[in-house]
């Protein structure tokens, strides 16, 4: 497994762009399967990294934070909670 930690969080905030926000994440922080939707209100991200802070820290310069869930995959593969 490349990317250990499933990170998923909602952004909310003014004049968000889902575009803007995925390009940003797939340019500058390293990990797969992104999913970025919503309205320019409230943005789901979900994302598979090495570096989730990356994730927290470009997400909260945008907006209100919550609903975050970092599980480590890796642990969830071997039987273990994540």
């Amino acid at each position: 497994m490349e990317y250990i930690f499933d990170t998923q969080l909602l952004i909310a905030g003014e004049d968000l762009s889902e575009d803007d926000i995925h390009d940003y994440i797939l340019e500058n922080i390293p990990g797969d399967c992104l999913i970025a939707v919503g309205d320019e209100d409230l943005i789901k991200i979900h994302f598979h990294t090495n570096v989730p802070w990356k994730v927290l820290e470009y997400a909260a310069s945008l907006g209100e934070l919550h609903d975050v869930v970092v599980e480590n995959m890796d642990r969830q593969a071997r039987g273990l909670k994540g």
